[in-house]
């Protein structure tokens, strides 16, 4: 642990737990501590980027902050299973749909996850390495989906560079392939969970549909996001 704290994250030795829930907004990390966490701790404030330990149900937990895109959640969860020795970690985020089925508010639990970024060519491996998610954690959240009652879709995710792309059709291709719903980061989480013998799982909620057109409301998204994160929770 000599490399602590790091250039991004200013915990000390024991503050951070081994089991963590990650957002890529900080003020959801936030929200989750104080409204999920027992006796809440906040161990970081560098670059905004919050982070917190508490309990949960008798487990010790922390929820940090991972900012937006793969070169960030590359760096926060590369210092976290690297440094921090952290064991576990599930991304909860917001996603956009591909496939037709997938409502607003609907949870999708990435098994795998394709991406148009370069991240994985640090690793000079002889072809095409294929993230994908811890196969415990991902049953895990299913099964707390069913037993909440929550409508969820299981399948690869895509982990896209661009927010803004050039092609105005250019998800269809990703949509021909069974892709059910774009995000940023959840390639690069499990490529670092992957290189250190570690687990993760993204979680995310429909916030808006490709397909239709829809978007959640700010009042949406406050109250249909807590199903990932009781999920989270729950099996972390």
């Amino acid at each position: 642990m000599a490399k602590i704290p790091t250039p991004h994250i200013g915990a000390r030795e024991g503050e951070i737990a081994e089991k963590v829930i990650m957002a890529g907004d900080p003020l959801r990390a936030k929200f989750m501590a104080e409204n999920f966490l027992e006796n809440p701790v906040q161990y970081n404030n560098v670059r905004g980027m919050l982070g917190y330990t508490g309990e949960y149900k008798g487990k010790r937990v922390s929820v940090q902050g991972h900012g937006m895109g793969i070169p960030s959640i590359g760096i926060y969860t590369y210092e976290l299973f690297n440094f921090y020795g952290v064991k576990s970690i599930i991304r909860t985020g917001s996603a956009g749909a591909y496939h037709p089925d997938l409502q607003l508010g609907d949870v999708v639990v990435g098994i795998g996850a394709c991406t148009d970024s370069n991240y994985g060519a640090q690793y000079g491996l002889p072809g095409i390495f294929s993230p994908t998610a811890d196969f415990a954690l991902a049953r895990a959240a299913v099964e707390k989906a069913e037993q909440m009652g929550v409508r969820y879709k299981v399948g690869n995710i895509l982990s896209s560079d661009v927010f803004y792309g050039d092609s105005a059709d250019g998800w269809k291709a990703w949509q021909k392939m069974g892709v059910l719903a774009v995000e940023m980061e959840a390639a690069a989480l499990y490529m670092n969970a992957a290189r250190s013998g570690n687990k993760a799982l993204c979680i995310c909620t429909i916030s808006d549909s490709l397909v239709t057109g829809e978007a959640c409301s700010a009042e949406q998204r406050q109250t249909s996001f807590t199903n990932m994160m009781e999920i989270a929770f729950d099996i972390i």
